[in-house]
């Protein structure tokens, strides 16, 4: 057994381990980089799906279509919560409501009472 065909024989194998090494690091590499992309491209379809929903309730959303009249009556019924609850909110914000005094009145901190003096411990008596 010749050690020179041997030992070019493990160098071989090891060179070819290390490229392949480095093959799968590059696939790899580009899978990831294309699976971002892809999910970048899919944010993108999201953001251009709201605007188009967005167009058409600005456009039709008084008398939309048969297939959009469910979609846009609960837009158009959330909005309404919306403003009830922004009224709502700007009515509990106002300054010298009698009601929202009288509540923060009954907030208020007392002051915690003194800690007790302490004593020192007497001893106990012996019973016979």
């Amino acid at each position: 057994m010749d050690f020179k065909s041997t030992f070019e024989n493990l160098k071989d194998r090891a060179t070819d381990l290390a490229q392949a090494g480095v093959a799968q690091s590059k696939r790899l590499a580009e899978i990831a980089k294309l699976k971002t992309a892809n999910m970048a491209e899919e944010d993108a379809i999201k953001k251009a799906y709201i605007e188009i929903g967005k167009l058409y309730y600005a456009e039709k959303g008084a008398t939309p279509d048969g297939a959009y009249a469910a979609a846009c009556e609960k837009i158009t019924a959330s909005k309404a919560v919306i403003e009830t609850n922004n009224e709502r909110l700007a009515e509990l914000k106002q300054p010298g409501d009698p009601e929202v005094e009288v509540e923060a009145e009954a907030v208020e901190i007392e002051a915690a009472p003194a800690a007790p003096e302490e004593t020192p411990a007497q001893p106990e008596e012996k019973q016979d």
